[in-house]
């Protein structure tokens, strides 16, 4: 993340916190990602110096009047500061702030057979007491690891892949 996303995210997340609406403001930035997600033409719009300010800002106010207006508020400051670009950076950044907040992980497992509700459950322990955290799984079918799993959590691999496995071996027998 940029520099400038973790400081507008960090400003909104310290009023949030402030308010008790850490969570709620995180959902409705949520949406808006979704929204400039689905239509990158708006941050263009709000980004282009060839339509007035005013109008620019005028246009959030319609698109999200009805939010907090913390969060209508964030969103015309990074566009009055000609910053809106990170707007999704920022988003991102306040969530990671967020679950931060409430000691939360995400963990990314990769697997090549799918993985049993037993099996599911066993690992989210084990993650749990690895890390210290409530921890959540996003599940992503990955052929190439031939076997086993690999998980990426809080910046650290454990991979238990058979083509793990098998490039260890390929280093120990070359040397």
């Amino acid at each position: 993340m940029t520099q400038i996303a973790k400081e507008y995210a960090s400003a909104l997340f310290m009023l949030a916190s402030e308010n008790g609406c850490c969570v709620e403001y995180a959902e409705h930035l949520n949406s808006i990602k979704t929204l400039i997600e689905e239509s990158p033409e708006y941050i263009r719009f709000l980004e282009s110096p060839a339509i007035p300010l005013s109008e620019r800002v005028s246009a959030i106010d319609q698109a999200f009047g009805t939010m907090p207006e913390h969060v209508t508020s964030f969103v015309k400051i990074l566009c009055e500061n000609g910053r809106i670009a990170h707007l999704p950076d920022c988003i991102t950044e306040y969530n990671e702030l967020v679950k931060i907040s409430e000691n939360k992980a995400i963990a990314t497992v990769y697997y090549v057979e799918p993985l049993t509700e037993e099996q599911k459950s066993a690992l989210l322990s084990k993650l749990c007491a690895i890390s210290g955290k409530t921890v959540e799984a996003v599940y992503i079918e990955d052929t190439s690891l031939i076997g086993g799993i690999k998980v990426l959590i809080d910046d650290k691999t454990i991979d238990g892949s058979i083509a793990s496995r098998l490039n260890k071996a390929k280093g120990v027998i070359s040397q």
